[in-house]
């Protein structure tokens, strides 16, 4: 007998989505910073035994969009409800129980069993304060399984793979069985870049960029990667490049020691600059930015 099966996992902004999704996987699939919006993308993560493959599904989290980048990153969301054989909604002990409730009602429909992750429950005070969370999430979503977790202190997470892995249909694997994402070597370079411009620049900045790997040529002891930091303004560009280059310098020699971590080879990493106006908000760009769901 072999089970297989698709493990999405879908929530609100910083509430540990990614977090749980590496702890998962065993492996940094997903980057993680402390802002919100840090997924863009549908990112999968497999994890294979000799008698079972999950498929796990990071998604974006849950907001009303402003622009058309948003709009197709709710899409990645909601499509994730439609195709899951498990699902697990990601919330935490800090948020409104009721935030964003257009999405939870979509969550109280789904066929497929669901399982209600508390996360950050070590930030409660005490064992009544988590009894009472939990009534409050039962008066909401009473068809779904709750489980209480810490993912940053791995609490109760060995518990949490056990009743997914109860839960997984019997199935032929999807992927091939050494298969660990569904994505290519590229996109994890644009991740980690991208990353290091979430965690080194502040405001608008981070949200405006996209990046793109225009070269990636892998030799026996090399790879020579050429990347893209699209920008929507001139002004973004200025800042992005920094007094002298200093603020690109570093940000690249922060990356370029992650991508070389990640693929435990040495990397020569170029890193260019371009303004392409209002990109968030224009269709064919999000097409080719991998946006765009067929």
């Amino acid at each position: 007998m072999h089970k297989s099966g698709f493990v999405n996992i879908v929530g609100n902004p910083n509430v540990g989505k990614s977090t749980l999704m590496n702890l998962l996987v065993g492996e940094k699939i997903s980057i993680i910073t402390s802002k919100a919006q840090t997924t863009r993308h549908r990112i999968m993560g497999i994890v294979n035994t000799d008698d079972m493959q999950i498929v796990y599904s990071d998604t974006p989290g849950v907001l009303r969009p402003n622009y058309k980048l948003q709009e197709n990153m709710l899409n990645f969301s909601e499509s994730a409800l439609g195709d899951a054989d498990v699902l697990i909604y990601v919330t935490d002990v800090v948020e409104t129980i009721d935030k964003n409730n257009f999405f939870l009602q979509k969550v109280a429909k789904v066929d497929s069993p669901v399982i209600l992750a508390i996360n950050k429950i070590d930030l409660l005070s005490g064992q009544k304060d988590l009894e009472k969370k939990v009534e409050e999430w039962n008066v909401l979503l009473p068809n779904v399984e709750i489980v209480p977790i810490s993912a940053t202190n791995k609490f109760n997470i060995d518990y949490l793979k056990k009743r997914i892995e109860s839960l997984i249909p019997e199935s032929p694997p999807y992927f091939e069985k050494d298969a660990m994402t569904d994505r290519p070597a590229r996109f994890f370079v644009t991740e980690i870049i991208r990353e290091k411009i979430l965690l080194y620049y502040q405001k608008e900045i981070p949200y405006s960029v996209e990046v793109v790997v225009e070269l990636f040529k892998e030799s026996e002891d090399l790879i020579h990667i050429k990347a893209l930091i699209v920008v929507e303004r001139d002004s973004q560009k200025g800042i992005i490049i920094g007094d002298k280059g200093n603020a690109i310098k570093k940000v690249g020699s922060m990356a370029r020691k992650d991508i070389e971590k990640f693929f435990e080879k040495k990397v020569f990493l170029e890193i260019f600059i371009k303004v392409e106006k209002d990109w968030r908000n224009r269709d064919n760009i999000l097409r080719n930015f991998g946006y765009k769901l067929d």
